[in-house]
């Protein structure tokens, strides 16, 4: 059974934390784009990458630009993923 991950063959972890309830105190455009994420990301690691992004004076946008653009990386690194663009 593959459950809700689907079929790949990057590292699944544990979370120490509940993943909910750190959804649910993240930034209205970050939960938007994580609800529409090709992967399962942590609450806290997409939050590291917007805190990082937004220190560093980037705009939503670019920001939203940033964390696709992680997430392509990780993706490419899967070897049954396949880029549909």
């Amino acid at each position: 059974m593959m459950g809700n991950l689907g079929s790949t063959t990057l590292k699944k972890r544990r979370r120490a934390a509940d993943p909910m309830m750190a959804y649910d105190v993240l930034p209205q455009p970050l939960r938007s784009w994580l609800a529409e994420a090709a992967l399962p990301w942590s609450p806290k690691s997409c939050k590291r990458i917007w805190d990082k992004a937004q220190s560093n004076g980037l705009s939503v946008n670019h920001t939203i630009v940033l964390l696709t653009e992680a997430e392509r990386k990780t993706l490419s690194q899967d070897k049954h993923y396949v880029f549909l663009d």
